[in-house]
């Protein structure tokens, strides 16, 4: 759900009350660092990386970036270090901190077991991610947009505290080696220390097709615990129509009857799944388990509670919109630079207004949905469809594909208050996501209340 819209409070809640509470693993890093930033008011950062197992790495995360009493309001945020290949150590250091922060966070206080979701298409923090939530003892990894074939190796070698690696996906011209990247856990240790081994968490690819599954388990074998099966009505990104892309009079994809997915392949596979896109409704829950599901994946409801890390004051105007009858989800094809329908949230002030995307100024700063692609000396560079015109071309990029895009890493941090002041004293604007099923909300409102709790979402769902 976003970045920290499904932040450790709301998977806390969850989890607490019985269901799998799932964290965001989307810039983590670039989010504990703006938390250090503005004080930690409530200490709950310091607190969490005094349990983290590299001290050193700790303090000097807190050297770098924890102002006491928070920055001033006026002044910008200072950015986190891109990820890149080769890997940079202090960016490897920081994201293992921030996943270990997240998860620890969620799982204090309760017995239940706690997940993660990752995005594919954002690969170069894989392995810190991961490294990070497994040693706060992360019990589920699920990943979607795209194919997260490299994920149960890398899991096996972290739980030994072994080096991992994985492949990039890198555009152009393919000629020369591989492009992987490596994380050596050995790096990361104080000398003389060792630790256990650590649990493997259950790893559940979100799949929108029953070929992919199938492709899945032939490729992966044994090491997947299940699937989350995601209809285009989810928000985030959806996958795209299978065939060719046909859109609406208002620029919508189409999905038609070959986007059906056949739920007989799956149960003949024989591996849990669970749905997910539209699910969230005490009828759709019975309609998912009679249809042989193991439950249901749940994200619009619950990233419109008050536990959500979305922004108090757009939560309550996204709210009051869907109780005023007005609630509208558009599934833009081209909004997000992976290429990816990515549904947006009408939102006034926000980048769904065409004004307010027209008036930002392309940058570039946080870098996470930039692609690798291959350079014609062979060497590889990192463009986006979203970063300023000029230099996206200068990389080879088309002219074709930067029309619409938005900085989501931008926006996305902008959405849970952390946006970033900009040199003409601006900041940046919010782009919510929400799934289809946001017209739908007010049946978690009572007597018309917009701020409602996870456990009335639960309560709700189990009937």
């Amino acid at each position: 759900m976003g970045a920290a819209v499904s932040n450790w409070r709301l998977a806390r809640a969850v989890s607490w009350l019985g269901q799998l509470g799932v964290v965001a693993g989307t810039a983590l890093d670039e989010i504990l660092s703006r938390r250090l930033q503005d004080g930690d008011v409530e200490g709950h950062v310091r607190r969490a990386l005094a349990h983290f197992p590299f001290p050193k790495i700790a303090q000097k995360i807190l050297d770098a970036y924890f102002i006491p009493g928070g920055r001033e309001a006026s002044a910008p945020y200072k950015i986190s270090r891109m990820h890149a290949v080769p890997a940079s150590l202090p960016a490897q250091e920081l994201c293992i901190a921030a996943n270990f922060v997240e998860v620890f966070l969620a799982r204090e206080g309760h017995a239940h077991p706690v997940g993660i979701n990752f995005l594919e298409k954002i690969q170069m923090p894989h392995l810190p991610s991961l490294y990070g939530a497994m040693l706060a003892g992360v019990a589920v990894v699920i990943v979607g947009a795209g194919i997260p074939m490299e994920f149960p190796a890398a899991i096996a070698a972290l739980a030994e505290h072994q080096p991992a690696s994985y492949a990039l996906n890198v555009a152009g011209n393919q000629a020369g080696e591989p492009v992987r990247m490596t994380l050596d856990p050995a790096a990361f240790m104080e000398p003389g220390q060792a630790l256990p081994p650590l649990p493997r968490p259950a790893f559940l690819p979100i799949v929108s097709s029953s070929t992919l599954a199938t492709m899945l388990v032939r490729r992966i074998k044994g090491d997947m615990a299940g699937f989350v099966i995601e209809g285009p009505l989810a928000g985030g990104h959806n996958a795209p129509p299978r065939g060719q892309l046909q859109l609406t009079a208002d620029g919508q994809p189409i999905y038609g009857s070959r986007d059906v997915v056949d739920l007989e392949v799956f149960r003949q596979l024989g591996l849990p799944f669970w749905l997910a896109g539209g699910y969230g409704s005490p009828d759709k829950v019975k309609e998912a388990l009679a249809l042989g599901a193991a439950g249901v994946q749940v994200g619009t409801p619950f990233a419109l509670c008050v536990e959500s890390g979305l922004s108090p004051d757009f939560r309550r105007a996204l709210v009051a919109k869907a109780l005023s009858g007005k609630a509208k989800v558009f599934t833009d094809a081209k909004a997000s630079p992976t290429g990816f329908p990515f549904k947006v949230a009408e939102l006034e002030g926000s980048l769904s207004d065409a004004e307010a995307y027209a008036r930002r100024r392309r940058i570039c700063d946080l870098g996470f949905l930039r692609e690798i692609y291959r350079k014609p000396d062979g060497s590889i560079g990192y463009r986006c469809a979203a970063e300023p015109e000029q230099a996206y071309l200068a990389k080879g990029g088309c002219a074709a594909e930067m029309a619409g895009r938005k900085c989501l890493c931008n926006a996305l941090v902008a959405n849970i208050g952390m946006p970033q002041r900009l040199a003409d004293g601006s900041s940046e604007r919010p782009l919510v996501t929400l799934g289809d099923d946001f017209e739908n909300i007010g049946r978690f409102c009572a007597h018309g209340n917009p701020d409602y709790s996870a456990a009335d979402v639960i309560r709700h769902l189990l009937g």
